[in-house]
Formats: structure tokens, C-alpha cells, sequence
């Protein structure tokens, strides 16, 4: 039985992009008959280009039902881990984002959290980033995220997990990962829905982050031909989805005929 219904966001409802973005098609509706189906939903984001709040009022803006206490990312999850651990961070993130620490003590650093700073993420900024690391004895870097690339509309982008490794190969570090594919994340969203593993279903467009973090917590996990989707997924080496589907509404459809 299914209970409850993860949704990635980039690359399943919309394809994010320097205008904002567009929906995907059939993705606004897809929302709408989740919502009146009695499922259990989430929005699970790696989302480090602003705050929840920006985020969401964008996808608003593209039709969407949805709200900042149906979103999962990875902000709000690493400041509670700073102020359980009385960390203070070093930021390597999108200027956008920088709100989300504002309850945050950030002097006289002894971590560094990095996420999708996009045009952030020059020489000079990782060089920084770098020497506060370097000079810790036990170094602590905490990254927003751990993908590869995302897609825009104009085509494919590099994302925080590139720069991570830079950061880990050069301090010599294992950065602690928030977001995606996390276990501790996907097991906040299933504690926030009320639901178990077994009776959830993620639905995403990357192989490794999406469904292969979802699969090791237990759920059931489809991936969309849509987003960052790239034909070679289909013969992953480690990763097989319960099932591939062209797009978000082909999803919902097959789910809801079961249910």
C-alpha cells in the first residue's frame, strides 16, 4: 500500500533556469490530483540557491499548490546540526541563501558548509574556504548536497558535489553530507509525513541521489525522463529504479490507478 509520495523538485516539476524557470509539462496538475488523491506529500529539495521561502513563492508564482511546511531541504536541517554541535560556519553558498543562517553564530569559524553557490564558487571563494578548513586540527566541512550537475534551461550545470570533492581532496576531509541521498534526510521527510519506508515512493530525476538514496532507506523509488534523466542512467551500474516513467503526470498516473 501507498501511503505517502516524495517528490523531487528540479528536473520533475520544473526545469529551473536564470528567468525563474517553466513547469514541466503536466506537472502542476500532477500536484493537484496528488493533493485531492489523500496521499501523504513532500517536496524533497536539494535546493541551496535560496531560501524555502523564495523557493516556494517561485513555484507559486508557476501554479503550483505548495508550501514552505511541505519542503524538505537542507538548509534548516545543517543549522540544526550547527547549533546541536555549537558550530560555527565558514558559508560557501549562494548569496540568496545566506538568510537561512541568519540565527547562526558565524565568528571566528570552525566548520565550513558549502552548497550550490553558483557564481559563488570562484578561486578566490574556494581558496578561502580551503585555508579555514586547512587550518583546523579535525577539519568539519558540511556540504548542502552531494550532486554532480543539475539541469537549467540552458542546458546542464555543475553542482555542489564537484566542488565538495575538490574541497575533500585537498584537505584531505569526508564532508558530512545534508541533503541528498543522505539517509538521515529522507528519514526527516518520512518522520514529517508520518509514514514508513515501505509505504512511501520517491519520485525523482537523478539515479544516484534520488532513487538510490531513497532504495537504501527502504522506499520504492521511480525516476523520471525528465531533468538531469540521461539515457545512460537506464544501465547504472549500482542503481535500478522499481520503474522508469517518461514524466511526473505518467507517475501519478499509475500510482493513482492503484491505489
Amino acid at each position: 500500500a501507498v501511503r505517502g509520495l516524495l517528490l523531487d523538485v528540479s528536473g520533475v516539476l520544473y526545469d529551473s533556469g536564470g528567468d525563474g524557470g517553466v513547469p514541466i509539462a503536466g506537472s502542476v496538475e500532477a500536484v493537484r490530483r496528488i493533493k485531492a488523491s489523500g496521499l501523504k506529500l513532500r517536496f524533497c529539495t536539494n535546493e541551496t540557491q535560496a531560501t524555502r521561502e523564495k523557493f516556494v513563492k517561485k513555484l507559486q508564482g508557476m501554479g503550483f499548490d505548495i508550501s514552505v511546511a511541505e519542503v524538505t531541504a537542507p538548509a534548516p536541517a545543517a543549522c540544526r546540526i550547527l547549533k546541536e554541535r555549537s558550530l560555527r560556519p565558514h558559508l560557501l553558498v549562494h548569496n540568496d541563501l545566506v538568510p537561512e543562517f541568519a540565527e547562526i553564530d558565524k565568528a571566528n569559524p570552525n566548520c565550513v558548509v558549502i552548497g550550490d553557490a553558483a557564481e559563488n564558487f570562484t578561486y578566490a571563494n574556494l581558496n578561502e574556504a580551503f585555508r579555514v578548513l586547512i587550518g583546523m586540527e579535525k577539519p568539519v566541512l558540511i556540504s548542502l548536497g552531494r550532486g554532480r550537475y543539475y539541469k537549467e534551461t540552458d542546458g546542464l550545470k555543475l553542482d555542489v558535489g564537484a566542488y565538495m570533492k575538490a574541497l575533500e581532496y585537498a584537505c584531505d576531509v569526508q564532508a558530512e553530507v545534508v541533503g541528498k541521498p543522505a539517509k538521515m534526510f529522507f528519514e526527516s521527510a518520512l518522520a514529517e509525513m508520518g509514514v514508513p519506508p515501505q509505504q512511501a515512493i520517491m519520485i525523482g530525476d537523478d539515479i544516484v541521489n534520488d532513487v538510490g538514496g531513497a532504495q537504501r532507506c527502504g522506499m520504492r523509488a521511480l525516476q523520471v525522463r525528465t531533468g538531469k534523466y540521461r539515457p545512460c542512467d537506464e544501465n547504472h551500474p549500482d542503481v535500478k529504479p522499481d520503474a522508469y516513467v517518461n514524466n511526473l503526470a505518467e507517475a501519478v498516473d499509475i500510482i493513482l490507478q492503484q491505489l
